[in-house]
Parts: structure tokens; C-alpha cells; sequence
């Protein structure tokens, strides 16, 4: 019993009471024990031993499935990605041969994604060989490229003239946008920070590639019709907006309320983009198109990347995907970095323009064409001057979202356009106001000298469209500086510098772009209006549908009793009421009010 008092220096001693020790509970279990000599302790573990047992047969199988998986994981995945393939040719055969006209754009689209595994394939396997071969090739072209370049400048420069020449003589006003281009680069140039450091391979590869797009875009049939299907597609998507909005606000509003109506575009086409953007799939698309951007003008990876996906992204979100390498840019990259997002509009608001009946192929092909002329005018207004670390970098990371799977990307894409439909609200209030006060003095104006009908949407609408797709705006500078300077806060005053030359350059981006439409678009005028307008979607506005609507107003007439009639082609046409509203949706006139 001695051993087993609690004396005062057992307590200072830290000793525990032996009655809770081991050795007490063993002596507990020995004093359990049963008749039959087995103690509980045996009989559990005993238990647990059979459980154990049973545990084990029950998951054989399925471990040795999962050490199987392990072993053949590549056998395993090329047979399903056979299967499915398999699965996707017979479907694809199957759509083909039932309607091949319907399934016009599955081919394009399996097409292209063909063609991109093939040269990924070619690359892989033989991209080294075929280098090897050429490079007699290259270095004989490495020696004449000096003279070769010149002769190209010259005979480049004489087809450029000769074509001016040819196509302005039907449309003289044409000059008129020929000559702002111009002032606008000299005017650039007159600003660059230094003069002899300009890279004139950039500047005239990047005009030539916004030109080449641009004649391709607004003057080639196969280019009006790409672009005008590819508008006609976004907004047929868009259109699925309806499901969410008439949930949340119902028919009525959605029907009859111009916010409630085109508004929620905005929060869906940011909830799409957030969720391409997780997938990886915008970040592939920016790769291609920076490839040929950084080949073609000679520009680093990082600032070709960047304004690559102001494309689609806007000015803050573009940066995240360069964000590991903004510290060690330099300046000139920085501006170039700017200049990009300062040029372009981001793909919600480019859903917002289209949803308000902006003519969805004239957005796409301003936001495509702004790409290669700001990173041009960039070089021209703030030329490179120090090293860059990343001059010749083959590969660049492209940084991804922070989101963990695929329902937090969507949400987040649609949270963060909150902010954004709020503030297009109160712009338009403003604006609307005030073009329909221009409108109005225009008119007042074009009336003293009997011009009737005189109003600010007359082949400017088209130019206007390209001249406003972009975010060059006091405004954008906090967005800019706080973006980017909540990434990299270090360089807050290399930011600081820069942002003001930036925002010139992107001004002068946007309206680069206006006169390089003003220069290639050519109106066409439409002889019979009235199958135009009973055709036509009214989703989005163009000058066609304008100088209809104009012709189908002159028509219109309203009796003292307040019947509206219809007089010229229009008259006895079942469809001129609904055409009128649809055209009063679009453009103000006095025939709107009755």
C-alpha cells in the first residue's frame, strides 16, 4: 500500500496516481478476468481481427481493379478516348448525312480542332526534322533578306497606292479617313518618348495585319459572311439569357423593361467567359493568336500575350495572365500592356453592345483588328530601350483562375459583373440623353437648308461602332493603376508614368480602327426594302436596316383620327405596322409617337 499513497512530493514530482496508470488498469483487466481465462481486451481484439478479415476479402476486388488502373493508366485512357472518338465520327457522319447544309458548322468546328491536333502531332514528331531539312533554306533567305526586304516594302507600298487609287475613285469621301490615319501615326510618332528607337517592323506589321483583317473583314464575301455568321451565333447564345431573367423578374419585365431585358447579357456572358477561362480554353485561344502576333511583329511574349487577351478578357482581368513576369517587364512592355487594355473591350461588354442592337460582326472584327494596332502604335509612342528578360522566350506559363471547380468559376464570373451592369445603367442615361439632344439640333440644323432627316446615325454608325470598342476613358486610369498595382505593388510609380501616355495611345488606337473602316466599308444600298425589313431579324442594327426604316418612316402617315396608313411601297403590305415598331425600337422619329 505504500507504493500506492499520494504524498506531497509525489506532487511536486509530477508522479500520477497509480490507481490511473497502465499498470492499475492492467491489474483492473487481470481482476475482469472470466471463468474461461479470456480477458476483454483478447475478445476485442480478437473482434477487430475478424472484422479486419472480413474488411479485406470484401475490398479485394476492388483493390486489385485499382493497382490494375494504376498499372495500365495509359492503355486505359487511349482506349476511351478511342471509344469516344469512335463515338463522335459516327455522330458527326451520321449529322453530315441527314442535312449537311444544317451541319455546316460542326464541320468548320471539327475541322479546325483537326487540324490543330495534326500540326500539334506534326510538331511533336517531326517538327525537328523538317527544321533540320529547311535550313539551307533559311539561312540562303537569312542572306538576301536584307535587299528582299526592301524590294517587299516597295512592291507592298505600290500595291497599296495603286489600290487606293482604284477603289477611292467611286468613293472619294474615303480619303477623308485615309488622311486621319495618317495624321493620327505621324501624330503618335511626334509623341514617342524616343524618336530613334522606334521598331518600324512592328509598327508596319501591325498596320498591315489590322489592314489585311480589316479588308478581309468588311470587304470579302467569305469574310462578311464568317463574321456576320459568328455574330449571328453570340447572339443566338445570348438569347439563353431569357431562361435565367424571365425566372428572376418574369415575362413582363423582360418583355417591356430595356433594363431588365439586356441588362442580365452582361452577368451571363461574364459567367460563360469565367467558365472558359477555368476550362482553359480562352487560354489556349490567346496562345494562337499571340503566336502569330509575336512571329509577325517581333514583340516579347509577355506584352503579346497580354494584349492577345484584351480580346477577350478586359483591361485588369488581361494581366493575370502574365502576372508572374509583370515585375521584371519594362517600361515599354508595361505600356504596351496598357495600351492593350486601354484599346479593347472585354467580352461581357461586348455581350452588353450587342444586346443593345449594335451589329454583333462589326464589334468582333473592331476587337480582333485593336489587337495588332495597339501593340504597333505601343511600340511607336514608347519603343523598347532596355533588355527584356523574356526576349526570345519560346514558352510562357499562362497563369490560371483560383477558382476550385466549375461552379465557383461560373459564380464568380457572374458576381463580378454586378458592378459592371450598374455602371452601363447610368451611363446609358447620360448618353442616350445626350445623343438625343444631337440628334435633335442635327435635325433642327439640316432643316434650315431643307435636309431632312439629318441625325447622327447616318455611315457613321459603322465607324462609330469600331471608335467606341475600346475603354480609353479617364475613368479606366484608377481601374488600371488599381489592378495593376494590386498585383505588382512595387512598380506603383513605373505605373503611374507610363498610364497617361498609355491612355493617349489608346485613344488614338480606337480611332485608328474608326478610319480604317471609314476607309474599307462601303456602304450597299438595298433596292427593295420591303423584303429586306420582312426578312430581317432586327437583333442588330446596320445602314441597310437604316436607310430602310428611314424609307418605311417617309411612308408612313397618320390620319387626323389617328389611323396610320402607308403610302409608296409600303402601301397594302401586311407586314408595315410590325416592321414600323420593329424600326422604332431602333431609331426616333415622329412617326414612333402615334
Amino acid at each position: 500500500m505504500d507504493d500506492n499513497q499520494i504524498t506531497l512530493v509525489n506532487l511536486e514530482k509530477g508522479s500520477d496516481n497509480p490507481a490511473f496508470s497502465t499498470q492499475g488498469e492492467e491489474r483492473l483487466h487481470e481482476e475482469s478476468d472470466d471463468p474461461c481465462g479470456e480477458t476483454k481486451e483478447e475478445r476485442e481484439r480478437e473482434g477487430k481481427g475478424r472484422f479486419s478479415s472480413y474488411w479485406r476479402k470484401a475490398v479485394h476486388p476492388a483493390s486489385k481493379a485499382k493497382h490494375f488502373c494504376k498499372a495500365h493508366a495509359k492503355a486505359i485512357r487511349k482506349v476511351i478516348l478511342g471509344i469516344l472518338c469512335l463515338a463522335y465520327l459516327c455522330y458527326f457522319a451520321a449529322a453530315c448525312w441527314l442535312n449537311f447544309q444544317r451541319a455546316l458548322a460542326l464541320v468548320v468546328m471539327t475541322a479546325v480542332v483537326v487540324f490543330f491536333m495534326c500540326w500539334s502531332l506534326f510538331q511533336k514528331h517531326c517538327g525537328a526534322k523538317v527544321l533540320q531539312l529547311l535550313r539551307p533554306c533559311r539561312k540562303c533567305f537569312q542572306k538576301s533578306w536584307p535587299w528582299l526586304k526592301w524590294l517587299l516594302c516597295v512592291v507592298l507600298l505600290g500595291g497599296l497606292v495603286t489600290w487606293l487609287v482604284l477603289d477611292t475613285s467611286r468613293n472619294p469621301e474615303q480619303l477623308i479617313s485615309f488622311a486621319g490615319l495618317c495624321f493620327l501615326v505621324l501624330f503618335l510618332f511626334a509623341c514617342s518618348k524616343h524618336h530613334g528607337a522606334v521598331s518600324w517592323r512592328a509598327v508596319f506589321w501591325g498596320l498591315g495585319l489590322e489592314f489585311l483583317l480589316g479588308l478581309f473583314i468588311l470587304r470579302t464575301t467569305p469574310g462578311v459572311q464568317a463574321f456576320q455568321w459568328l455574330g449571328d451565333q453570340i447572339q443566338f447564345f445570348l438569347s439563353y439569357t431569357t431562361a435565367g431573367s424571365s425566372f428572376v423578374f418574369g415575362n413582363t419585365l423582360i418583355e417591356e423593361v430595356f433594363a431588365f431585358q439586356t441588362l442580365p447579357i452582361i452577368v451571363f456572358f461574364s459567367c460563360v467567359m469565367s467558365i472558359l477561362y477555368y476550362l482553359g480554353v480562352m487560354q489556349w485561344l490567346i496562345l494562337k493568336i499571340s503566336w502569330v502576333l509575336q512571329v509577325s511583329m517581333g514583340t516579347t511574349p509577355t506584352e503579346t500575350l497580354s494584349v492577345a487577351g484584351n480580346i477577350f478578357v478586359g483591361q485588369t482581368e488581361s494581366p493575370l495572365l502574365i502576372r508572374p513576369y509583370l515585375a521584371d517587364m519594362t517600361n515599354s512592355e508595361i505600356h504596351a500592356v496598357m495600351t492593350g487594355g486601354f484599346s479593347t473591350i472585354a467580352g461581357s461588354v461586348m455581350g452588353a453592345y450587342i444586346s443593345f442592337g449594335i451589329d454583333a460582326a462589326s464589334l468582333i472584327a473592331a476587337s480582333v483588328m485593336a489587337a495588332p494596332c495597339a501593340l504597333a502604335m505601343s511600340k511607336l509612342v514608347y519603343p523598347e530601350v532596355e533588355e527584356s528578360k523574356f526576349k526570345g522566350k519560346e514558352s510562357i506559363r499562362l497563369s490560371c483562375g483560383e477558382e476550385r471547380n466549375i461552379l465557383e468559376a461560373a459564380s464568380n464570373g457572374a458576381a463580378a459583373s454586378v458592378g459592371l451592369v450598374a455602371n452601363i445603367a447610368a451611363n446609358l442615361i447620360a448618353f442616350l440623353a445626350v445623343l438625343e439632344f444631337i440628334n435633335a439640333a442635327l435635325r433642327w440644323f439640316g432643316e434650315m437648308v431643307d435636309i431632312e432627316g439629318l441625325s447622327f446615325q447616318e455611315r457613321a454608325e459603322s465607324i462609330t461602332t469600331f471608335a467606341l470598342c475600346g475603354f480609353a476613358n479617364f475613368s479606366s486610369i484608377g481601374i488600371m493603376l488599381g489592378g495593376l498595382t494590386s498585383m505588382v505593388p512595387q512598380r506603383k510609380g513605373d505605373f503611374a508614368s507610363i498610364v497617361l501616355r498609355a491612355l493617349l495611345t489608346g485613344i488614338c488606337v480606337s480611332m485608328l480602327n474608326a478610319c480604317l473602316a471609314g476607309l474599307l466599308y462601303v456602304p450597299t444600298e438595298v433596292s427593295d426594302c420591303v423584303t429586306f425589313l420582312s426578312n430581317t431579324n432586327f437583333s442588330s442594327t446596320s445602314y441597310a436596316m437604316y436607310t430602310c426604316c428611314k424609307q418605311l418612316f417617309a411612308s408612313s402617315v397618320l390620319g387626323e383620327n389617328g389611323t396610320l396608313s402607308f403610302t409608296g411601297p409600303w402601301a397594302g403590305v401586311e407586314e408595315s405596322v410590325l416592321c414600323l415598331i420593329q424600326c422604332c425600337g431602333h431609331y426616333n422619329h415622329t412617326a414612333c409617337a402615334g
